[in-house]
């Protein structure tokens, strides 16, 4: 069994020889989107449907790409994601305000865009949840390990819901708690401590899953005694020059 006080994982892509016993940490940390559920896809096709939008109205090249999406807006808080990515071509827009009209052209009004978006789709389409993720939740649960959902959506709870995975968390770090208490975005460490420090454990001595590289890295800087990186598409060697202790592709590979 793989103890959190003696915990030397090596980086790279994990093997059944290799997988720690996440049971053994004080507590598990997840990351919602890309890592328990799919919205991964949601929030990329949302983002880009926004985008091509108004870039197409502003005349912004260079076109919007999927590695924008990866680079700056994956693991982020949505309106630093909008910052970060007008930033990369040069746009400078108004902060303005969570509450800006979606017709709005601040930061947060084209923020708010995407969300309806987001919303819209996810409410049609439903979620479902990554059957190895729901596994390693399973076993976590029977052996008592606390887990907790630590994301930058502000839209974690109803995904939760609408996934069936809501009443599996005590502790749910999202978004909405982050504005709130003006926690930084990833991949600076201030969610994740944050989320442990609700679930009222060290983080020398937990675990923390995710998928983004900019949460990887947020993990990574919280000191985390173990960071995993799911690999849904953003590649293994990212995830681990990022800070990620080991890799997999699905979590089912933690589950004996």
């Amino acid at each position: 069994m793989c103890r959190p006080s003696s915990v030397h994982p090596r980086k790279g892509l994990v093997t059944a020889a290799s997988s720690p016993d996440l049971t053994a940490f004080d507590a598990v940390l997840f990351d919602l989107d890309g890592v328990l559920t799919p919205t991964a896809e949601v929030h990329m096709h949302a983002w880009k449907t926004m985008f091509d939008e108004l870039f197409a109205a502003w005349e912004i090249t260079p076109a919007y790409t999927d590695d924008d999406y990866f680079e700056y807006l994956d693991g982020k808080k949505r309106y630093d994601g909008v910052a970060s990515l007008l930033r990369s071509r040069d746009i400078e827009v108004p902060w303005g305000d969570p509450s800006d009209p979606v017709e709005a052209d601040t930061v947060c009004g084209i923020g708010n865009r995407k969300n309806v978006v987001f919303e819209r789709v996810l409410r049609a389409e439903g979620i479902a949840a990554y059957p190895g993720s729901v596994a390693l939740l399973d076993l976590l649960q029977a052996a008592g390990t606390p887990i907790a959902v630590v994301s930058s959506s502000k839209n974690a709870e109803e995904v939760l819901r609408v996934a069936g995975l809501r009443e599996r968390f005590t502790v749910v770090m999202d978004g909405v708690i982050a504005e709130r208490d003006h926690l930084s975005s990833k991949p600076a460490p201030d969610v994740f401590l944050e989320g442990a420090r609700m679930l009222g454990v060290d983080p020398a001595r937990s675990a923390a899953v995710e998928d983004a590289i900019s949460g990887v890295q947020s993990a990574a800087a919280g000191g985390f005694a173990l960071v995993v990186g799911v690999d849904r598409g953003v590649g293994a060697q990212a995830l681990t020059d990022a800070g990620a202790h080991l890799v997999v592709s699905d979590l089912q590979e933690l589950v004996p």
